[in-house]
C-alpha cells in the first residue's frame, strides 16, 4: 500500500474484531484483571504478553504505537505524554552520568531548555554542532568520544529550516556505534523517513502534524524493536510519563487524514514563500524546498516536499514584527504548529525565549525573524490577510 492508504488502513482494515466497529476502542482503564495468580505472574515475568496497568501497556496505546511504527518503518514504537517527554526518556533511556550528546542547533526551545539546564544537573554533557553544517562541526571539534551514547538532530530546525545532513551524519555515528535519533516533527514521516539514510530513532511531538488539530499532546518514538524495549522497560515505566488512551485515540484519528493535511499544508506554504519572497519588506525567506536555499539539493535528497513550516525576517526588526503579527486578522498569533489553522509566532520572544540574546545570535536565530505554521485554509484568504498587514505595518 502507497502512505496516504497506509494511514487510514495500517497493515489492513481497521476494524474492530470483537464489536465489527470501524474506530479504535479507547480503553480508558487504568487496570486489568489476570485470569489466575499464575496467568498475573507470567504477565508480569514477561512469560505471557498481556496488559496489567496503563503505565506499563493499554491496547489502545498498542494500535498507535504499531501504526507509527509501519508508518515510519520502524520495528516498534513507544508512547509518551509529550514530546518533550518523548526527548528526554529516551535520553534518559541511552545514557548515564558521565555521558554526552551531542545535538544539532538551533533547536526546539523547550528541547533547548532540556539539553542546556536540565539534562546537565543529571552529569550528561551536552556538545553542540551548527545543523547545516553538523557533520563537518563534529570532525572538526572532535565532539565524538567513548562517552558519546546519543546524537540528537532536529531536521529541518527549528525555528530557521535548517537542515542536517542525515546520511552524512548516520555513516559518521555508524563508525562508533553511536545511534541518531531524528526529530520528525517538522517533516513527519510523509515528507521524510530518516530510516532510509541509516539513523536509527524517530521522535515526534506528536501534538503537531499527527493530531492536526492542535486538541491533543503527546509524543512517540519509533525505531527497531530491542531499543524500544530498552526505553519503555527501562526508563518510560519508571518515570511514567505515558500518553492517556483518549489522546492515542485522537492522534489515530488525526493520521487517517494527514496525507491530505500534508499536502495541502505543503501546497499552501509553497505559495506562501513565493509572495513572502517578492515583497519588498521581507529581507529573507527561510523554507526547505526554496531554490534559493543553500540546502535546496539536500532538501531534494533527503524530503520528498518541503512540509508546512516556514519562516522569514521583515525589515525593521522584532518592532515592525509584532506590529505585523497584530495587524493579522485571519492567522492565529499562537505557538505550536502542525494545525489546520495557520498559526504565527515570533521565536525569540516565545518559542525560542529560552535562548539568552547570545544563544539566539549563536544558533543563527535573528531578533526579527517570524514563523508561520502553514494550515489549510483557502490560500487567497491566507495572502490576503498577509498582504493587508504589511500594508497596515508599513503605511
Amino acid at each position: 500500500m502507497r502512505i496516504d492508504t497506509k494511514v487510514v488502513h495500517g497493515k489492513g482494515k481497521t476494524v474492530d474484531p470483537l464489536s465489527r466497529a470501524i474506530s479504535p476502542p479507547i480503553h480508558t482503564a487504568a487496570v486489568f484483571s489476570f485470569k489466575s495468580a499464575e496467568h498475573g505472574a507470567r504477565l508480569f515475568t514477561g512469560e505471557e504478553e498481556g496488559y496489567i496497568y496503563t503505565r506499563l501497556g493499554n491496547p489502545t496505546l498498542k494500535i498507535l504505537e504499531e501504526k507509527m511504527a509501519l508508518l515510519e518503518d520502524g520495528e516498534a514504537a513507544a508512547t509518551f505524554a509529550s514530546g518533550m517527554a518523548a526527548i528526554s526518556t529516551t535520553i534518559l533511556a541511552l545514557c548515564n552520568s558521565g555521558d554526552n550528546i551531542i545535538a544539532s542547533s538551533p533547536i526546539y526551545g523547550g528541547t533547548f531548555a532540556l539539553l542546556s539546564k536540565l539534562i546537565p544537573k543529571w552529569g550528561i554533557d551536552v556538545r553542540w554542532a551548527k545543523a547545516s553544517e553538523f557533520g563537518k562541526e563534529i570532525e572538526e571539534q572532535q565532539l565524538i568520544d567513548e562517552k558519546t551514547k546519543l546524537i540528537l538532530v532536529e531536521t529541518p530546525a527549528n525555528p530557521t529550516l535548517d537542515l542536517v545532513d542525515l546520511e552524512e551524519i548516520a555513516n559518521l555515528s555508524s563508525k562508533k556505534n553511536i545511534p541518531v535519533a531524528v526529530d520528525q516533527t517538522f517533516a513527519t514521516f510523509y515528507f521524510q523517513k530518516p530510516f532510509k539514510f541509516g539513523t536509527d530513532i524517530s521522535i515526534y511531538s506528536a501534538t503537531k502534524f499527527i493530531g492536526g488539530h492542535s486538541d491533543s499532546i503527546g509524543g512517540i518514538v519509533v525505531s527497531n524493536k530491542e531499543l524500544i524495549k530498552k526505553i519503555k522497560d527501562e526508563t518510560l515505566v519508571d518515570l511514567g510519563g505515558v500518553m492517556s488512551p483518549f489522546n492515542a485515540f485522537l492522534f489515530l484519528r488525526g493520521l487517517e487524514t494527514l496525507a491530505v493535511r500534508m499536502d495541502r499544508h505543503y501546497a499552501n506554504a509553497k505559495k506562501i514563500v513565493q509572495y513572502l519572497e517578492e515583497h519588498p519588506k521581507i529581507e529573507k525567506v527561510f523554507y526547505p524546498y526554496l531554490e534559493s536555499n543553500p540546502q535546496y539539493n539536500l532538501a531534494k535528497k533527503q524530503m520528498s516536499g518541503g512540509s508546512g513550516l516556514l519562516s522569514f525576517i521583515i525589515n525593521g526588526g522584532r518592532e515592525k514584527g509584532k506590529k505585523f503579527l497584530n495587524n493579522l486578522n485571519l492567522m492565529i498569533v499562537a505557538v505550536s504548529l502542525g494545525a489546520v489553522s495557520t498559526l504565527i509566532e515570533h521565536p525569540a520572544s516565545m518559542t525560542h525565549s529560552t535562548y539568552s540574546p547570545e544563544e539566539l545570535e549563536k544558533a543563527g536565530i535573528p531578533e526579527g525573524l517570524i514563523r508561520i505554521s502553514v494550515g489549510i485554509e483557502n490560500i487567497e484568504d491566507l495572502i490576503e490577510d498577509m498582504d493587508q498587514s504589511l500594508n497596515k505595518t508599513f503605511s
